[in-house]
């Protein structure tokens, strides 16, 4: 029973995501059509919002980095579904993206550092933290302009629900641009 209501539930966003990608589809790249990223909230906010989503094994974490577990693969490879475990302590590195995402808080809270670009210095500031706790939806297109690290600070794991803009197989190596930062120390 909990299995057909998890694909259920995929299926469901699955079913958001492709409608999204056909009603942007006159843009050469979709994620710049001005409704890409507001569509893409609510369906990210729908998915999130249903219990049966993530079975127990989707929300194993591991003891010295956050977990991937890859949830879904658009056939078409224009898309990559992953649910992301995050122990306490533990944080992305600071980075960009190769590609547009977006992100929702399932379980927990994050605390997102958000950074600034320096063309000259060839290196990136901290500007603010943000805590982004359960229910937060986030969404970002690719480049420099939209620096950040994710990360959990509290004293209990967290769970976030991330689509990214490649194929699922790319998911490892095509979805983080790792970006140097001005001072460690700026590390917020």
């Amino acid at each position: 029973m909990i299995d057909n209501l998890r694909a259920t539930a995929f299926g469901r966003l699955s079913d958001s995501l492709d409608a999204m990608f056909e009603a942007c589809s006159r843009f050469p790249e979709p994620s710049h059509s001005p409704s890409f990223a507001r569509t893409m909230r609510l369906a990210l906010a729908e998915a999130a919002a249903d219990p049966a989503l993530l079975a127990p094994t989707q929300r194993e974490g591991w003891a010295d980095t956050y977990r991937r577990h890859l949830l879904l693969a658009d056939p078409r490879g224009r898309y990559a579904v992953a649910a992301l475990v995050w122990q306490p302590g533990q944080a992305s590195p600071v980075h960009a993206h190769h590609t547009w995402c977006a992100y929702t808080v399932i379980d927990g809270t994050l605390s997102e550092t958000i950074f600034e670009w320096d063309d000259a210095r060839q290196c990136a500031s901290a500007q603010r933290v943000v805590a982004r706790k359960s229910g937060a939806v986030s969404f970002v297109r690719s480049g420099r302009g939209a620096i950040h690290r994710l990360g959990n600070c509290s004293d209990a794991p967290a769970v976030s629900l991330h689509i990214y803009g490649v194929e699922g197989a790319a998911l490892g190596t095509h979805v983080n641009d790792i970006v140097r930062v001005a001072d460690t120390a700026e590390l917020l």
